[in-house]
């Protein structure tokens, strides 16, 4: 997702468009708001709300993945690599023994635990190359695109099919060599995966100001910005965006019985959308397995991670009115174009065949102490890497 989000001073019809889309954004919330809560129950409709309270908060503090990485690549500053850190750990003191409880109001919890395999290695890397080629990972294209972006709109299209061909193909890259899942707090307690999960942050936290100082001789602790902090209009402090998150990620945790996804509802509307196209999807092993099957069969409004989905790109469009910055823009230079078109379908094929994205895999994985998280996160920063060397190819800043 895109670190910085360009600000500028508006003029009067900015403002006027930017009260008008502020008000549309709180009237759809409402509506869904009350729909979810009178046809799905209370617990789907707090879904949706955690799913706006993430798009406001990602298009507030404009919290970084792929900006952040690229950042480290470019010009050697970590902070928002650091900011992730702080996101995770916070996470995972939380997550740990919510999950070894197993069980909270009723609600059965689980963490996203998955193997280390060659189809997370080849998947996360498709993935970070991706993210540099379309301009944001996979929360990173759904808020984006919500404040307005027209590009990122067509990468979330070209996301949408890439994560189809995902599931067509996703039988073969089952039964490809690598090991059990990992959980340290499985192996080693809670108190112990909590304490090595911590001791990874602090590695990687000590290793980014160590380059950053190398490089530059000092650290630079935030992004700087030449205005005053607006908790209602943003932007925020990258801080303040990583313990939100944290929370967003714990929420869903507590109401949905397992961490944060994005992805999979993606790979679900593009198999809703090409069924009329006469593609049988029920074919493909991918949807023959029971979750996915059921998800299938009924409404989208019926599928956690596809309400969420709703709610973040709302949560932006609302933030982007309040933070007066809502103007899209048709002006899209071929090569940018070409690449957003690229950078989608790899984003979405990489997350299908790596169990997930930087939400359900790095986030969620590395939070229920999984080291297919680390895992994804090493393969997926090498894509990114190479992405961002190819980014001035495509005309890309």
């Amino acid at each position: 997702m895109n670190a910085e989000i360009m600000r500028t001073t508006p003029t009067f019809d900015t403002l006027t468009r930017n009260r008008r889309t502020a008000s549309f954004g709180l009237a759809l919330s409402a509506i869904l708001f009350i729909y979810l809560i009178s046809a799905y129950g209370w617990r789907q409709s707090a879904l949706f709300l955690v799913g706006l309270a993430a798009g406001l908060i990602l298009y507030h503090a404009a919290f970084g993945f792929t900006a952040a990485w690229r950042e480290v690549v470019n010009s050697g500053r970590g902070s928002g690599l650091r900011a992730q850190m702080l996101m995770l750990g916070a996470t995972v003191l939380i997550f740990t023994p919510l999950i070894a409880q197993g069980e909270l109001w009723g609600v059965n919890l689980r963490g996203s635990v998955a193997p280390l395999n060659i189809a997370v290695v080849c998947g996360a890397f498709i993935f970070g190359l991706g993210m540099q080629l379309g301009g944001g990972c996979a929360s990173g294209t759904l808020f984006t695109a919500g404040g307005g972006s027209v590009r990122m709109l067509v990468t979330l299209a070209a996301f949408i099919a890439g994560s189809v061909l995902g599931t067509w193909q996703w039988s073969l890259w089952q039964g490809v060599p690598g090991f059990a899942p990992v959980s340290l707090s499985a192996n080693f307690g809670v108190i112990g995966g909590i304490g090595l999960s911590l001791v990874l942050f602090a590695l990687v936290w000590v290793g980014t100001v160590f380059y950053e100082k190398r490089r530059h001789g000092s650290v630079e602790n935030d992004r700087k910005i030449d205005r005053p902090y607006s908790w209602l209009r943003g932007p925020w402090p990258l801080i303040a965006g990583a313990l939100a998150l944290a929370a967003v990620n714990t929420a869903t945790l507590m109401l949905a019985g397992r961490p944060w996804g994005v992805t999979s509802a993606f790979a679900l509307w593009g198999a809703k959308l090409v069924t009329p196209l006469g593609v049988d999807v029920t074919q493909w092993a991918y949807w023959q397995r029971t979750g996915p099957s059921n998800a299938l069969d009924q409404s989208i409004f019926t599928d956690i991670t596809s309400v969420m989905n709703i709610g973040i790109m709302i949560g932006a469009l609302l933030a982007a009115g309040l933070a007066r910055q809502f103007a899209p823009s048709l002006k899209l230079p071929m090569r940018s174009l070409v690449a957003a078109v690229l950078g989608g379908l790899l984003l979405g094929y990489g997350a299908r065949i790596a169990f997930g994205c930087n939400i359900g895999a790095y986030f969620g994985g590395i939070a229920s102490t999984s080291l297919h998280g680390w895992l994804w996160f090493a393969a997926a920063f090498l894509g990114s890497t190479l992405g961002t060397r190819m980014r001035p190819f495509f005309g890309l800043s």
